[in-house]
């Protein structure tokens, strides 16, 4: 049984050159560095922000960056709105 998607996160390891940027720049640790190839180890915690997808320079890894809890706390401190919430609670 396929789990259900939660976020828009995907990753080819069969594209990934093992460079380590993506495992580097996640706030959240969803990548971790392998044996010639990133792990992605807890995708649950993507909040979308796009930063390994900008740093992945094989390609290996995409996001839709401008949905998720990243954009709602930016949008939120951009606004003024208060506290950011993305529907994922």
């Amino acid at each position: 049984m396929a789990r259900p998607r939660i976020n828009t996160l995907s990753y080819d390891p069969s594209l990934c050159s093992d460079c380590g940027m993506c495992a580097t720049v996640c706030p959240h640790g969803v990548f971790e560095n392998g044996d010639r190839k990133v792990h992605l180890v807890r995708q649950e915690e993507c909040m979308e922000c796009g930063a390994c997808s900008l740093n992945c320079a094989a390609g290996a890894i995409k996001v839709d960056s401008d949905v998720g809890c990243a954009t709602a706390m930016m949008v939120s401190a951009l606004l003024g709105r208060g506290q950011a919430s993305c529907g994922c609670a």
